[in-house]
């Protein structure tokens, strides 16, 4: 079996990776993020996961390398890392009482031989109506600041969803690991 590598310096992938129980190392690619003028949000995980994995693969020959991204999608409108407590009140004022839609671009490239699979898992929260001593009482508490659309769904985040449907609540957090396991087996790797 190849060696994993996780493109990533996300906490959470890490952790989420964990509990495959597959040995895995960890690098951060350094990619420009920003997105393509009128770039769907769909066709900007999906790059950018990709972008993520192929970023290594030259440091890294003869691994298998993850790579994945996330949005939220708020109507049109797609809600990136907030970095600011005032950027996060305002994605999360806005979301109060809609659905919003985590958007994961997932990758793993083979390095050895430079084949690629790259897939995109959908989820959807039902946002609670939140009124703003709410909204800034879970920013002082979670600091989501580091998560698209200011939404910690491995912490305090949801308390602030209503209800949640989608194929693999994994994606919700960075890491679709349903799918990920599809995407390892077809490279032959045998999960515990």
């Amino acid at each position: 079996m190849l060696p994993l590598l996780l493109a990533s310096s996300s906490v959470y992938r890490r952790q989420l990776l964990a509990r495959l129980g597959l040995p895995f190392v960890c690098s951060s690619p350094d990619i420009d993020e920003s997105r393509r003028p009128d770039e769907p949000a769909l066709d900007l995980v999906k790059r950018l996961a990709r972008e993520k994995a192929l970023a290594l693969a030259d440091s890294h020959p003869g691994h298998l390398i993850i790579g994945s991204d996330q949005v939220a999608v708020l109507g049109e409108q797609i809600l990136g890392k907030p970095h600011t407590f005032e950027n996060a009140r305002e994605q999360l004022l806005a979301a109060s009482g809609a659905r919003v839609s985590f958007l994961t671009g997932l990758a793993v490239l083979n390095s050895q031989t430079g084949a690629c699979q790259v897939d995109c898992v959908p989820f959807t929260v039902h946002m609670r109506t939140l009124d703003p001593a709410r909204v800034e009482r879970y920013l002082l508490a979670e600091q989501p600041y580091d998560c698209a659309g200011s939404f910690k769904a491995e912490g305090l985040g949801v308390s602030l969803f209503q209800s949640t449907e989608g194929p693999d609540a994994t994606s919700l957090v960075g890491l679709p690991l349903i799918r990920l396991v599809d995407m390892l087996l077809a490279e032959g790797v045998q999960i515990p």
